[in-house]
């Protein structure tokens, strides 16, 4: 092989078999293969099996991989190579002093000979080597396109968050309609046509807050395309000749809306600095989650009714134990995990434990527990034979209980045995506690609203209950 083949033969071992150019911040996966990162990133995104090598097919152990240094300057220097020829082929010459065009000036964005260079209009600007400067930019290119891939991988995460959601509390619905069903059939007839409105509201209700997920999950699909669009757009864009890569945009890239909104920006930028700044424009637009949270409709006379099974006086201070510790762990074993995503800052709190002075085994009794003052609680009743607060909480068995915890800026009402989060909104001032013991159920209420917040669906109790109350510290 003559030493003309063999430079062919080196060089075309520095190009990516994705792209067919040569390689742009390279890595090297657990197979041995080579690739242009961004390349990966694509054929694994869109890739129907991910994570496996695109030439053979193994399968990787890890997602991200570390830049193969070597490999990236002998790929700057072959892509210098072919530079250079194509400059010369294209004759890159200065028209006055017929000089190669071997220099980048800074401020005008153009490329210039020495002599050039030194002349009153360009003596004062900086001026760098045209494979440098092309070095920078490619550099200044690939830190926005990694920041726009993490984007991307987070906006898939939260993409996944939100098409969960939209199941969940479509279930939610699906439950809620029939605990407000059993709820009415305590009630006397002439209840009935309030009943049908009421469920009707919520339909509707339901329907638009279901819409509204739907929305934020296109809108973030959308997000994630525009996202993955200006990546491949990037992407193309380092993939350049360095001239052209520098090039001076003359005439506009944009729509009419977007050249106005452009207009006050230099002329002169090059068409990296302007592709830089759309992207910047795209990553400003992220959509935000949506928390849903239905109307709690009153119901009448459900007040009434429970206040003739009131039981007053139900707390013992025999039984109160201050100082107690409780973290956000226990309390997060209420609802499933994590909040689709949204988990509770660690911490630890005091508080008190309150446990009532009396144990049922038979009858109703309603009771009311002011949380006025203390926005994460944790109320119902639980088995007589229990009396460690850690044990009550994780107690899936004879523990029926109503938690409101903080998840990130807002609080989240949510129930156990099963766990279920409650989409309705959190009581400000005293929750109503009522226990049918003969129908084996336990109910929470709104006192200020008069409305239902949960319902345990009717399961015959075992054991002796006691009502039971823990306030956490704000």
């Amino acid at each position: 092989m003559d030493s003309g083949g063999f430079m062919q033969a080196f060089q075309n071992e520095l190009i990516c078999s994705i792209c067919m150019n040569y390689f742009i911040d390279p890595v090297t996966t657990d197979c041995g293969h080579s690739f242009c990162s961004p390349c990966l990133h694509l054929c694994w995104e869109e890739a129907l099996t991910p994570l496996s090598c695109p030439e053979c097919r193994a399968v990787s152990e890890k997602l991200e991989f570390k830049t193969n240094i070597v490999l990236k300057r002998l790929a700057s220097l072959a892509r210098q190579a072919r530079a250079n020829h194509i400059s010369s082929s294209e004759q890159q010459i200065c028209a006055t002093h017929q000089e190669a065009k071997g220099l980048f000036c800074e401020v005008d964005k153009t490329l210039l000979c020495v002599s050039c260079s030194e002349s009153p209009e360009h003596g004062a600007h900086s001026h760098y080597p045209l494979r440098w400067a092309a070095d920078e930019y490619r550099e200044k290119l690939l830190k926005r396109m990694g920041s726009l891939w993490k984007m991307n991988q987070e906006m898939q995460n939260n993409l996944t968050q939100e098409t969960d959601k939209i199941q969940s509390f479509e279930n939610y619905v699906s439950l809620r309609k029939v605990t407000i069903r059993a709820q009415y059939q305590k009630m006397h007839l002439f209840l009935q046509e309030e009943e049908q409105v009421h469920l009707e509201a919520l339909e509707k209700e339901a329907k638009e807050t279901s819409d509204q997920l739907k929305e934020s999950v296109f809108r973030m699909a959308q997000q994630k395309e525009s996202l993955k669009e200006m990546y491949r757009e990037l992407t193309e864009v380092c993939h350049k000749p360095d001239v052209e890569l520098l090039q001076v945009r003359r005439e506009s890239p944009f729509s009419e809306a977007e050249t106005l909104f452009w207009d006050f920006r230099n002329a002169m930028e090059s068409i990296t600095d302007v592709i830089l700044h759309r992207a910047e424009l795209v990553q400003m637009q992220k959509p935000q989650p949506v928390n849903p949270e239905l109307t709690s409709w009153p119901i009448a006379g459900t007040l009434d009714m429970l206040n003739t099974f009131r039981v007053d006086n139900i707390v013992s201070l025999k039984t109160t134990i201050p100082n107690v510790s409780l973290s956000d762990e226990d309390a997060r074993v209420t609802s499933g995990g994590d909040h689709h995503g949204e988990a509770a800052e660690p911490q630890r709190a005091e508080g008190f434990a309150v446990w009532g002075a009396e144990a049922f085994t038979s009858g109703r009794h309603y009771w009311e527990v002011d949380v006025s003052h203390s926005p994460n609680w944790v109320l119902g009743v639980c088995e007589d034979v229990l009396t460690n607060v850690t044990d009550i909480i994780n107690n899936s068995v004879e523990a029926f209980l109503l938690f409101s915890t903080k998840v990130n800026n807002h609080y989240i009402l949510s129930t156990n045995s099963p766990a279920l989060i409650q989409y309705v909104k959190r009581p400000l001032g005293r929750v109503g506690v009522f226990l049918d013991y003969d129908d084996g159920t336990v109910s929470f209420y709104d006192v200020c609203t008069g409305s239902l917040i949960y319902s345990f669906l009717p399961s015959p109790f075992s054991s002796p209950l006691k009502p039971f109350l823990y306030l956490r510290a704000p």
